[in-house]
């Protein structure tokens, strides 16, 4: 026999006991990890101090084997918890038509919005939700409380708020209604025929809702769009697809998914869209998650959109529920989601001693060489497009941070916050019958009357510290005044100047006669952002 085949039997032949090998070593781990679940448990069932029935042991068992997988969106559905699952992803569910969040433990209404049991109620913005049904909320999550209030139209909740004035709490016994929330927030014209959409959410309506903003604005003479989906969480994946069918041609890949032990899945743009050669910016910050960057990675990967912004939140994976005996269910995330150019959408994360889970390499604001870091892909054209987690915008605009004094102001009425709410609130609806028209002017007499008003709420701020944060205080009493008083779309168009990323966007599109223009300008911008020193930037005050 040649030596060379010689050789090969040989190694062939030694292949043989190696793979036995294997087989045996993981046979007997198997048994070794068995043997220990079984040695803890019984221990724990006999020795434990406080008694724990043997189906409790084995629910702690099962829920510490899926909480170890360090995945936040893995999770041990039990039959009660399933139900409100179903409920709540099965497109019909009620409420009471309240936004909320979390202020220093206390669960605070941020919003209220129009038509709904809220509304009606008579909640105002800063009551904080002291009790749902028969408990108290204190300790609670801003999830459990959303949870709390949900539920089948036609069904009741009592809820009792606290408001500062108000010696006894607001006791109020909701019937829970669909509560409809506009996927597109707002849709106007702006300076230089540059059209705005504001996409707040990927509910059952989001696609017509653009399609027809987008149609509109054109129909006014729009020489380009923006797509603002900054703080957009994601919602149906089927809008994500519809979504972003709207600019891109029949036939384009929008997304992939791939599993571990399954095919990959891709989903690909079905109908003919709305336009393909108006100049698109996307607009991403790092609360736009999952739908949204879908809808962010194809358009970028097809050159379709400019994405102006920064790294989004990265919300990549895909959960399937497995149904369980006894009316229990497995929630586990199965695959992930990838661009069209194949970056996955996923950004790592992992939880830490308070038990949250956050990015293992944190980069919303990421600097230039960082970016550059991170793996390259390719676009169509063969822009160079960002992977590693999340969508990298093309051009990195840092949002405007207050500064140290107003950051001391905001330090300083944090205990009293929901006096501040009540106090802004109250004068804002005062002022809003006494303005001349949406082109309002901004009176400094208001700062010191809200000054006042606070002193005599109770709010212990000192005269140096309200002055010194005296920019970020007219422009939150503007802002209020003119929501109260004109919409959304008045108090946005006053916001402008204060939105650095915002005036960016609406920059470029305005030297841009095409897509293809968009891209130089990004490039161009890019190169002096490299050769420029950094500098900090912050609003002026308003006078």
């Amino acid at each position: 026999m040649p030596r060379n085949r010689r050789l090969a039997a040989i190694a062939g032949a030694a292949l043989v006991p190696l793979v036995a090998g294997g087989a045996l070593l993981q046979s007997r781990a198997s048994r070794e990890g068995a043997q220990l679940f079984n040695e803890v448990l019984g221990i724990v069932g006999n020795r434990y101090v406080d008694t724990v029935s043997v189906g409790g042991l084995y629910e702690k068992a099962a829920r510490g084997l899926v909480r170890e997988l360090n995945d936040p969106y893995s999770e041990l559905l039990s039959p009660k918890q399933l139900q409100s699952f179903t409920t709540r992803t099965g497109g019909r569910y009620g409420g009471v038509g309240m936004q909320i969040e979390n202020q220093q433990g206390n669960i605070t209404v941020s919003r209220v919005f129009p038509h709904t049991p809220a509304e009606r109620a008579g909640i105002r913005e800063g009551d904080r939700i002291i009790w749902v049904d028969t408990a108290a909320t204190r300790g609670w999550s801003l999830d459990q409380t959303s949870q709390a209030l949900l539920g089948t139209p036609g069904t009741k909740v009592a809820v009792r708020f606290s408001r500062p004035g108000v010696a006894d709490p607001i006791a109020v016994t909701f019937t829970r209604a669909i509560v409809r929330i506009p996927a597109v927030n707002v849709a106007l014209m702006l300076d230089g025929k540059v059209g705005y959409v504001q996409f707040q959410q990927f509910n059952e309506t989001a696609s017509d809702e653009v399609r027809e903003s987008v149609e509109r604005l054109q129909k006014e003479g729009a020489k380009g769009v923006i797509l603002d989906m900054r703080e957009n969480p994601g919602g149906i994946l089927d809008q994500a697809i519809e979504v972003s069918n709207l600019f891109l041609d029949k036939g384009q890949t929008v997304a992939s998914v791939r599993g571990r032990n399954a095919d990959a899945q891709t989903y690909t743009a079905d109908e003919r869209p709305i336009t393909t050669s108006l100049p698109l910016v996307v607009m991403v910050n790092q609360y736009s998650a999952s739908a949204t960057e879908i809808v962010a990675g194809a358009l970028q990967d097809h050159d379709r959109a400019l994405v102006v912004g920064v790294t989004s939140y990265g919300k990549g994976l895909v959960q399937s529920v497995f149904p369980l005996d006894g009316g229990w269910a497995l929630k586990l995330t199965t695959a992930k989601w990838y661009t069209p150019s194949g970056r996955l959408i996923q950004k790592e994360r992992q939880m830490n001693a308070a038990g949250d889970y956050v990015e293992v390499h944190p980069d919303s604001l990421e600097s230039d060489s960082v970016r550059k870091a991170r793996p390259a892909f390719r676009s169509d054209a063969g822009r160079v497009v960002y992977g590693g987690g999340a969508i990298t915008p093309d051009i990195n605009v840092k949002p405007d941070t207050i500064s140290s004094a107003e950051q001391q102001f905001v330090k300083a009425i944090a205990p009293k916050s929901q006096d501040v709410y009540v106090v802004l609130y109250d004068y804002a609806l005062e002022l809003k019958g006494k303005l001349p028209g949406p082109n309002f002017q901004y009176q400094p007499a208001w700062r010191e009357e809200f000054f006042r008003r606070l002193q005599a709420k109770g709010v212990q701020v000192d005269r140096p510290t309200f002055d010194r944060a005296s920019g970020y205080v007219d422009r939150l009493i503007e802002n209020r005044v003119a929501r109260l008083a004109y919409g959304d779309s008045t108090a946005l168009r006053r916001e402008i100047p204060d939105d650095r990323q915002l005036v960016k966007a609406i920059e470029v599109l305005q030297r841009a006669n095409s897509q293809k223009d968009l891209f130089a300008i990004a490039q161009q911008e890019n190169a002096r952002t490299a050769a420029a020193p950094p500098r900090a930037v912050q609003s002026p005050p308003k006078q």
